[in-house]
């Protein structure tokens, strides 16, 4: 079984490392900087990074890889749909792949970008998912690339795992995503729980990630948009009513983005 690690990058990024303790191997997600992953391989020198593993082609998520490739050799993993620097393998949904022994499945998520695809592993025992900037803790990502309906239903295929699914996202937005999310359901006591939990983790240095699906489902508004008091929110904050559940999402990632 992996362990998965958090090294901060940036201000507010997280690179994930998958860790493989039998074979002292790891993988690296969406490294943006790739000083953070030769430092943690310094510290950890009897350690091999073997794989590198990508979501999407922004260059917060992209502009380590080359220098980590040259100075490990890692082989490089990414989505066929866009321009992956080093890239030795390109990924389409569907598909399977095993790094370091451990199937994922290629989940295709469009929205933030066209060709963004997140990482499923489907243990019974233990789902977690990598989804780079699709669905964050309580929010979602920019629409750059893609429309409402694509990115509403790229969330709705990250949704559909187990309730136990550990949701690895990459970005510590999870305080201010809240923020939102009492704003549109400002009587939800899940929200008001998950507010107070988060604040005491942060007030604490401590990470607010992974999260997990159930807590999603529960908070997230982006995942809830077939919720009466989710849709008035957003109809009434659009100035009339929408209708059908994409029209409640596009008129939530509007109000999210001037929020």
């Amino acid at each position: 079984m992996l362990k998965i690690e958090a090294l901060p990058a940036f201000t507010d990024n997280y690179i994930w490392l998958l860790l493989d303790e039998a074979t002292q191997r790891c993988a690296a997600v969406d490294p943006g900087d790739a000083t953070p992953v030769l430092k943690w391989l310094r510290d950890h020198s009897d350690w091999q990074l073997s794989d590198i593993l990508i979501t999407h082609h922004h260059h917060d998520h992209v502009g380590g890889v080359e220098r980590l490739k040259t100075q490990t050799g890692a082989r490089v993993h990414g989505p066929a749909a866009e321009n992956i620097p080093a890239r030795d393998e390109a990924l389409s949904d569907g598909q399977h792949l095993e790094v370091l022994g451990t199937d994922l499945q290629v989940i295709a998520v469009p929205g933030h970008t066209l060709g963004h695809i997140a990482y499923f592993h489907a243990d019974p025992a233990r789902p977690w998912l990598l989804c780079g900037d699709t669905l964050f803790a309580a929010g979602c990502g920019r629409l750059f690339e893609g429309t409402p309906e694509q990115m509403f239903r790229s969330l709705q295929r990250l949704a559909d795992t187990p309730d136990s699914t550990l949701v690895y996202c990459t970005h510590e937005y999870t305080l201010s995503n809240l923020r939102f999310a009492r704003a549109v359901e400002p009587d939800n006591p899940a929200i008001g729980k998950r507010m107070r939990e988060v604040t005491e983790l942060r007030e604490s240095n401590r990470f607010s990630l992974p999260s997990r699906m159930d807590i999603e489902r529960a908070t997230n508004p982006f995942l809830r948009c077939g919720v009466a008091a989710v849709q008035h929110a957003a109809s009434e904050r659009s100035g009339g009513q929408l209708d059908g559940d994409v029209a409640v999402f596009a008129g939530l990632r509007a109000w999210k983005d001037a929020f």
